[in-house]
């Protein structure tokens, strides 16, 4: 469609167990630096995996006009308002009575308020009923973080939130972006949030054996394309982009970071966890995200890949960039930023976008650490352990969820 409205990231914000700020996180991660730990959120001696990506020294109450609405939600809200806050601040974007209609939010989580479920539970089995807060329900619902910062900024635009596991943050953004495209609204605020590390959701993960059980060297334990890789490492934080329609950013003189130019969806339609093993919806879904971008698979020069570090995802996902991209597989970069941040579920796909946006900014290219020796047939070009400048114009990004949902970005420089 040529009458499509271009859409231009102008702002992003990130929240990370690299660092809390943009531009905090950026940097450590082109330094290759790992955020994972051992758990302290709660006593984890008993999991088999006792390891995490936690978001350190965190004051929620510094990205809320008042401090007590911070007891009105959960962790994975309070993640949102600070990711939002830093994003609007880069952005510069001012929403105000003339455009408040024209600016929405789309902020999803893959899981929500768990935290609060498991702690308001205990308290009803210890002291009844009457003891439940009223803010227990808003405080946890996945919309809310959605609501919160629409709230917060005034903007009443279209306002969502995806729930679909590990994809939500990519199908957040591109959502927002096509509501952007067709006239819906002149800007977004849009990604992902998850705060789970909690007792029920890494003992779940961990039932599943999906963990890594590296707990002895937590900093090396997320390895994808690794010959050594045993499963993915919980994370929490959140991604969250500003999204304007071209031409008005130009006219308030916004620094573009990156274009977005093509989104697509596909489903595995194979199992409710593992990935389908030739990385069939993977590659559809980047051919529908190149398709709707309108550019060649040789014009990209980047992919920043869902690669979690599990044995059957990552082959799965190297088998369909092969697919999609043919001999240009490997001329062209590929890198997991899970491997210095873990998987932060829901919110990945918001991280990940944010990298790629500033990967377009800086013409640098994120490393995968911890990758010693590639596994079988993990032949690519993975950026192996050292960050790398590049001549980026064209970069896409991966993200898959349980239940088989898929979701791709592709952004591109603009001059």
């Amino acid at each position: 469609m040529t009458n499509r409205r271009r859409v231009v990231v102008t702002g992003v914000g990130l929240v990370s167990p690299l660092g809390i700020g943009t531009e905090v996180t950026w940097q450590a991660l082109l330094a290759g630096a790992s955020g994972i730990g051992p758990v302290t959120q709660f006593d984890a001696s008993a999991y088999p995996s006792r390891i995490a990506g936690e978001v350190e020294d965190f004051d929620p109450g510094l990205y809320y006009p008042d401090r007590k609405e911070v007891k009105k939600g959960d962790r994975f809200i309070h993640f949102a308002m600070a990711a939002a806050h830093f994003a609007m601040t880069a952005s510069g974007l001012e929403v105000t009575a003339a455009n408040a209609a024209r600016v929405g939010v789309i902020i999803g989580s893959g899981i929500g308020g768990l935290p609060s479920i498991e702690r308001t539970h205990v308290t009803l089995l210890e002291r009844g009923p009457s003891r439940i807060s009223p803010f227990f329900i808003p405080g946890l619902i996945v919309n809310m973080p959605a609501g919160q910062v629409s709230i917060r900024y005034g903007a009443r635009g279209p306002n969502s939130a995806p729930a679909t596991a590990c994809t939500t943050g990519v199908h957040a953004i591109g959502d927002a972006y096509r509501q952007i495209q067709h006239g819906a609204a002149d800007a977004m605020i849009a990604g992902g949030s998850e705060a789970v590390i909690s007792p029920l959701c890494l003992g779940g993960f961990a039932a599943m054996k999906a963990l890594s059980l590296r707990n002895d060297e937590p900093t090396r334990a997320s390895r994808p394309w690794d010959r050594d890789r045993d499963g993915f490492v919980i994370s929490e934080g959140a991604g969250i982009l500003v999204l304007e329609e071209l031409e008005q950013a130009r006219a308030r003189g916004a620094a573009v970071l990156a274009e977005i130019i093509g989104y697509g969806m596909s489903a595995d339609a194979y199992h409710i966890s593992a990935p389908h093993p030739e990385g069939l919806g993977a590659a559809e879904v980047m051919r529908a995200a190149l398709e709707d971008a309108g550019v060649e698979p040789a014009e990209v020069g980047y992919i920043n890949a869902h690669g979690t570090s599990t044995p059957l995802g990552d082959i799965g996902e190297v088998r369909a960039i092969k697919e999609v991209f043919g001999d240009h597989a490997w001329k062209l970069a590929v890198s997991s930023t899970k491997s210095s941040t873990g998987h932060l579920l829901g919110a990945a796909g918001g991280l990940e976008a944010g990298f790629l946006a500033l990967a377009i900014r800086d013409q640098m290219l994120p490393a995968t650490i911890n990758l010693d020796a590639p596994g079988d047939e993990c032949d690519l070009d993975f950026v192996p352990n050292a960050a790398r400048a590049a001549d980026l114009r064209v970069g896409l990004t991966n993200s898959f969820g349980f239940g088989g949902t898929n979701g791709a970005l592709v952004m591109r420089r603009w001059d």
